[in-house]
């Protein structure tokens, strides 16, 4: 038994970690479809869900609006979530300029994005968070595939901030979306991408489908244009800016939040994983959004089947992992006492979000689902073109 889980456990690491990527993107190189993007400027409606946004919205508005973009064509609603700071005072500020306010009262995310998204219509819906800052000439980036008849959806490039955040999760959290940029790439040179982030991203309206409760939003929304049998492609010219989190302790709940609601949006598109239907698409969304999420387990398989192994080798093998989990958990101590933990980053980070993980997979397998919504990042003020983490040659 201890043989079948070690043999089982390490095959589902390493077809996670090491031979999904490399098989994505030989896809990518050998089958390229090519997206024939074009300067086109259907009309916009620029999707903002809020709640206590106050410090945030007004630079996330002043941003919007300065976007290269045709005026007549451009539409900015914000859906206030009940909100009991100013947020909605500093969005009445802008409605000169076009913004308009949904006041509404305290009913989640979810209820907020179907009030904005049926309160226009656009041609496309671009959906970003309120503490997303847009690069210059993002929003054409992010609408020029869209002159592609194939294309349904377009997935934004998110970015963090350099030298922002204080949490142990900022290196971990950038080395992270750079690998997911690079997956991202290799998605959308043969298919679509698994799914858009909520920094920022956009749809044709009529391939929207109303978000439900107790999933992540973006996923859901983004996933109905591969659904369609759309393409979802990716964008990097249409870069957002994000801050890593402030705060060890909210970046870690948000993780919690984002993969329990994911792993039910997954298994309310369960169709999608229908190899026969949605082709390797089907394994893209298993590996990218279930085996990943889930990995704590196969993790845990490893550790116990080497462990039970008499092996020196094993044995040796048991040890290396003990020490990488230790040295993890050494980095967040030190995060938790206020010190830098340097080179213990990387693993923190791992450690983190396996831990997290584990905290998801009994909130799915309890039944407990999480349908609202507490803002976890602090605003920055953008970059300049030359201040990105990661930006395009």
């Amino acid at each position: 038994m201890s043989t079948v889980l070690l043999v089982a456990s390490v095959a589902a690491v390493v077809w996670t970690y090491v031979l999904f990527p490399l098989v994505t993107a030989l896809l990518g190189a050998v089958r390229p479809r090519p997206v024939r993007a074009g300067d086109v400027t259907p009309s916009v409606c620029v999707v903002i869900a809020a709640y206590n946004e106050e410090k945030d919205i007004g630079a996330k508005l002043a941003n919007v609006l300065e976007q290269d973009y045709p005026a007549d064509r451009l539409d900015v609603v914000v859906a206030a979530d009940g909100c009991t700071d100013g947020t909605e005072d500093v969005v009445r500020s802008f409605e000169p300029g076009g913004v308009r306010l949904l006041s509404r009262p305290r009913g989640g995310k979810a209820a907020a994005l179907n009030a904005a998204i049926d309160s226009t219509d656009a041609e496309i819906l671009v959906l970003s968070d309120a503490n997303s800052m847009l690069a210059p000439g993002a929003l054409r980036a992010l609408v020029a595939p869209f002159a592609d008849a194939a294309v349904g959806g377009v997935a934004g490039d998110q970015r963090y901030l350099p030298e922002s955040g204080t949490a142990v999760e900022s290196t971990g959290e950038r080395s992270y979306w750079s690998m997911d940029r690079l997956l991202k790439q290799s998605q959308s040179s043969y298919g679509s991408v698994t799914s858009a982030t909520g920094s920022l991203y956009a749809i044709r309206h009529d391939l929207v489908q109303p978000v439900v409760d107790g999933v992540t939003d973006d996923f859901w929304t983004s996933t109905a244009v591969v659904e369609a049998h759309r393409r979802l492609v990716f964008a990097p010219a249409a870069i957002a800016y994000e801050p890593p989190a402030s705060s060890d302790r909210a970046e870690y709940n948000r993780k919690v939040r984002i993969m329990t609601r994911g792993l039910r949006g997954v298994y309310l598109r369960r169709g999608l994983l229908n190899p026969f239907r949605y082709g390797f698409y089907a394994v893209q969304l298993f590996s990218h959004k279930v085996a990943r999420r889930l990995m704590v387990l196969p993790l845990l398989g490893v550790l116990v089947g080497s462990a039970l192994r008499p092996e020196p080798l094993w044995q040796a093998f048991t040890a290396l992992q003990v020490l990488g989990y230790a040295a993890g958990g050494l980095g967040l101590a030190l995060r938790a006492r206020g010190l830098r933990s340097g080179p213990l980053a990387i693993p923190a980070f791992f450690v983190m979000v396996n831990v997290a993980s584990a905290r998801a997979v009994w909130n799915v397998l309890s039944g407990r689902r999480i349908d609202r919504w507490q803002t976890a990042r602090s605003q920055v003020a953008p970059p300049t073109p030359a201040g990105g983490i990661g930006r395009p040659a």
